[in-house]
C-alpha cells in the first residue's frame, strides 16, 4: 500500500476513533460528521469550493441532526435555506466571529489534501473555517491543526523530530496566543508533567486556542496511536474534539497498514473494527488520496 494512502486512511479513521472514544461511546459526533463533509466536498470538486462545502455540511446535518451539533452550525444552515449567505449567517450568530474549535475539529482532510503546499493549506483552512467560524482565532486554530496533520503526514514516525515539528508550527501560525502555547508545549515536553499543570498551560475547553494546542502536545508527548489517544482522553474537558484532533494528527503520522503488517504503534485493530461507518470513512480517505495524486499528474 502507498505510504501516503495509509496516512490518509490513518488520519480520517484516527479522527473518528478519537471522536467516538472521547464521546464515551461507539458512535461518532458532529466532529466526524463534518470532517466527512469536508472530505466529500474536496473529492467532488477536486479541491476546495466554499459554497459547495457549506451545502454539503447543511445536507449532512439534515440527514443526521442527532450527531450532537453545537447551537451555531444548525442555525447557520437554516439561514442558508432562507437565502442568506453562509458568511452573513455566521456573522449574525456570532458578531465578531466564533473562535471555538468547530472548524479545527473537521479540518483533517484539508491538512492531508494540501500537505505539500503550506501556504495554500493556510488559505484554504481560513476559507473553510469562515463557513462557520469567522474570528481570526478560530481560523488560526483550524489552520494550525491542519498544518499539524500535514506535518505528521510527511513525517517518518521513527524519525520524528519534535523540536523541528514545533518550530515549523510556530513559523506557520501568526496569532501570539498560539505562538505562546506552542512555546509552552516545548517547555512541557517530555511527558511526565502533572496533568493539571498541562491543562492550566494549554487548556482543555471549546475555544480553539484552548484545545488545538493540547491535541498537538498529546501527539508529541507520546509514541504510538494507542498511548497518544489514551493520554489525550486523560485531560477531560472537551474530550471528543480534543481526541478527534489528536487522533487526526497521530493517525496521519502512523497510518493504517494491512492487518498482517500492523505494528504496535498503529491504531489498535479493536478500535478500527468497532468504529461506526468505518468502511465509508476509509473509502473517503482512499478517494481523497486518489484525487490528490491524480491532480499532481
Amino acid at each position: 500500500m502507498d505510504q501516503l494512502q495509509s496516512k490518509f486512511r490513518g488520519s480520517l479513521v484516527g479522527a473518528a476513533v478519537g471522536d467516538s472514544l472521547g464521546a464515551g461511546g461507539t458512535r461518532y459526533t458532529d466532529d466526524t460528521a463534518m470532517m466527512i463533509g469536508v472530505a466529500e466536498s474536496l473529492i467532488e470538486n477536486k479541491g476546495f469550493r466554499a459554497r459547495h462545502m457549506a451545502r454539503v455540511f447543511a445536507k449532512n446535518f439534515e440527514e443526521e441532526p442527532w450527531r450532537g451539533y453545537g447551537p451555531g452550525p444548525p442555525r447557520i444552515f437554516q439561514m442558508m435555506k432562507s437565502g442568506l449567505s453562509y458568511e452573513a449567517a455566521a456573522e449574525s450568530i456570532y458578531p465578531g466571529g466564533s473562535y471555538g474549535n468547530g472548524s479545527a475539529m473537521r479540518i483533517a482532510p484539508i491538512g492531508l489534501f494540501y500537505c505539500d503546499a503550506p501556504q495554500q493549506l493556510k488559505k484554504v483552512a481560513y476559507q473553510s473555517s469562515r463557513i462557520t467560524h469567522t474570528h481570526i482565532l478560530g481560523m488560526e486554530g483550524a489552520a494550525l491543526q491542519a498544518y499539524a496533520v500535514a506535518l505528521a503526514a510527511n513525517a517518518q514516525p521513527k524519525a520524528l523530530d519534535r523540536n523541528d515539528f514545533l518550530n515549523k508550527l510556530s513559523d506557520f501560525v501568526e496569532a501570539d496566543i498560539y505562538k505562546q502555547k506552542l512555546g509552552m508545549i516545548r517547555d512541557l515536553l517530555p511527558k511526565g508533567v502533572d496533568r493539571l499543570k498541562v491543562i492550566a498551560a494549554l487548556g482543555n475547553t471549546v475555544e480553539a486556542f484552548n484545545s488545538v494546542p493540547i491535541a498537538i502536545y498529546s501527539f508529541l508527548a507520546n509514541v504510538g496511536f494507542e498511548q497518544t489517544l489514551k493520554y489525550a482522553l486523560s485531560f477531560g474537558g472537551d474530550r471528543d474534539t480534543i481526541c478527534a484532533m489528536t487522533g487526526a494528527i497521530a493517525g496521519a503520522c502512523y497510518g493504517i497498514r494491512d492487518p498482517a503488517r500492523r505494528e504496535p504503534e498503529d491504531i489498535p485493530g479493536e478500535w478500527t473494527e468497532t468504529l461506526e461507518n468505518r468502511e465509508y470513512i476509509e473509502e473517503l480517505a482512499r478517494k481523497l488520496w486518489q484525487t490528490k495524486v491524480a491532480g499532481e499528474k
